[in-house]
C-alpha cells in the first residue's frame, strides 16, 4: 500500500490532497519535524535530504514533492489530474508544475530560512535576506492572480482542476500570516481559488486528517 511520511502544512500537503482525490487507500506515516525524525538515521535512509515528504509503494521509495505528483499522476490517468501525454496542455502543466516548486517554493524557503544563506548570527544579513524574498513573492503571488485573472477559468489551467491546483493552494496558504506583504487569499482572482479549493470534498479531508484549524488560507 501506498505510504506518504508527511508532517502537517509543509509540501506533503501536495500529495497528500492529490491521495484524496484519487482515492486509492493510503497511509500516513507522521515524520515529527519537532522532534528532528526527518533527520534520524531511518528517515535519512528514505530521503537523504533529510526533507519531507517522501513516497513509499512496495519498493518504490520516491521523495521531490513534484516527481510525486508526476508519479500520481501517471499511475493513475483515469484520476484526470494531468493532461494528456503530448498535448500542449501538458506542456503548459510541466511549465507550472516546475515553477511552482522551482520558483514560487524556493522562494518562500528562503523567506522562512534566512538563517541558511547566511553566516551563523548574522542577523543583520538574516533580514535583508528576508525582506528581499517578501519582495520577490509578492511578485511571484501577482504573476498568479494575473494568470488566473487571463485565462479567466477557476483552475491554474483554465477550466480544467489538476495537480497545479493543490501545489498552488498549499504554497499560497503559507502566505496567511503574512504581515508586510498581503497574503494570497487577498489578491482578487488568488483568493477566489483558495476558496474553491476548500470547498473540494478531498481538501477537506486532508486537511482534518492533518489536523489543522481554521484559518485555513
Amino acid at each position: 500500500m501506498i505510504q506518504l511520511h508527511h508532517f502537517p502544512s509543509t509540501a506533503s500537503m501536495v500529495p497528500h490532497i492529490l491521495l484524496q482525490e484519487i482515492g486509492v487507500p493510503f497511509g500516513l506515516v507522521l515524520v515529527d519535524r519537532t522532534h528532528d525524525v526527518q533527520k534520524s538515521a531511518a528517515y535519512l535512509r528514505l530521503n537523504p535530504n533529510g526533507l519531507i515528504p517522501v513516497l513509499t509503494d512496495g519498493d518504490l521509495v520516491l521523495y521531490e514533492t513534484a516527481a510525486i505528483a508526476l508519479h500520481l499522476c501517471d499511475t493513475h490517468p483515469a484520476s484526470g489530474l494531468a493532461p494528456a501525454l503530448g498535448s500542449p496542455e501538458r506542456a503548459h502543466f510541466y511549465k507550472w508544475l516546475m515553477w511552482l516548486t522551482n520558483t514560487l517554493q524556493s522562494t518562500l524557503m528562503i523567506y522562512f530560512y534566512p538563517e541558511r544563506w547566511v553566516k551563523a548570527g548574522n542577523a543583520t544579513g538574516q533580514t535583508e535576506v528576508r525582506s528581499h524574498a517578501e519582495w520577490r513573492i509578492r511578485v511571484l503571488l501577482d504573476q498568479l492572480d494575473t494568470e488566473l485573472s487571463r485565462h479567466g477559468g477557476p483552475w491554474l489551467l483554465g477550466e480544467t482542476y489538476t495537480a497545479l491546483d493543490p501545489y498552488l493552494f498549499t504554497l499560497c496558504r503559507w502566505t496567511r500570516d503574512f504581515a508586510q506583504t498581503p497574503p494570497a487569499r487577498d489578491r482578487r482572482h488568488l483568493g477566489p481559488h483558495l476558496q474553491r479549493m476548500l470547498e473540494r470534498p478531498a481538501v477537506q479531508r486532508a486537511l482534518a486528517a492533518e489536523g489543522l484549524q481554521a484559518p485555513f488560507v
